[in-house]
């Protein structure tokens, strides 16, 4: 079963979210589904401010999969100039909180002067190991596995040389730990695509609560139950909790 430490703070677990229903949540408002993602943004401040408080060692949002591509032009666009805006303003405030920022995913695709922003918040951030912080942009689960699975070359790599070649073509650095506690709001019960491999064995969390209207004492009563849970990892109680 999931304990927390000894000294009170919580496990320093990987935490996966899909951001969910940004556009649903302005639209039933009568607002621009842009407005829903300017809203979504906010919430991802809060949310990875009370991560860091909680003791959370890495966190990864799912913002921008390889699918949505084939949203409306206008949409992407805005999305693009959002996200680029938001590294911006929020890579100083992760320095100052201690919080590694990385964004995995193609970059191949992204527009110059976004790789440049996205460079420029990784390097100021490099140095701090309070939190890692990593943004899904272009991702898709099954495009890396494809090509991590092409750099092996033919052969057959252990588990831990598949996670660092997946690290490779996704630019997330070192090997990326499994995600221990998978979160979706929306409504939705599914993975969309989302950090595949990582997932095994991840406990998975479903709320319907809208991403803008999810918040800081939503996230730690999910990460509380989840320390709560038994997890086994194929083996059985007895040496789960040995």
């Amino acid at each position: 079963m999931a304990t927390a430490p000894a000294d009170g703070t919580r496990l320093a677990v990987h935490v996966a979210i899909i951001m969910d229903g940004n556009g649903r949540w302005a639209t039933t408002r009568g607002l621009p589904r842009t407005a829903g993602h300017r809203a979504g943004v906010r919430t991802a401040r809060a949310i990875v401010e009370a991560a860091r408080r909680a003791g959370v060692g890495m966190l990864t949002l799912y913002a921008f999969s390889a699918d949505n591509w084939s949203r409306p032009r206008g949409e992407v666009t805005a999305l693009m100039r959002l996200f680029r805006r938001t590294l911006l303003a929020e890579s100083r405030r992760c320095a100052d909180n201690g919080i590694r920022l990385s964004v995995i995913g193609r970059r191949d695709r992204l527009p110059p002067i976004l790789l440049q922003t996205i460079a420029e918040a990784e390097g100021m951030t490099a140095a701090c190991a309070g939190m890692e912080l990593r943004v899904a942009v272009d991702y898709s689960g099954r495009d890396a596995i494809l090509r991590a699975a092409a750099l092996a070359e033919g052969t057959l790599p252990t588990r831990e040389r598949f996670a660092a070649l997946l690290a490779d073509v996704d630019h997330g650095g070192a090997a990326a730990r499994d995600v221990d506690l998978l979160i979706r709001t929306g409504g939705e019960q599914r993975l969309s695509d989302f950090l595949l491999w990582e997932c095994a064995y991840a406990e998975l969390a479903f709320t319907r609560r809208m991403w803008p209207d999810f918040t800081a004492d939503e996230f730690l009563e999910i990460l509380a139950d989840f320390e709560r849970r038994e997890r086994r990892f194929g083996g059985v109680p007895e040496q789960a909790a040995s």
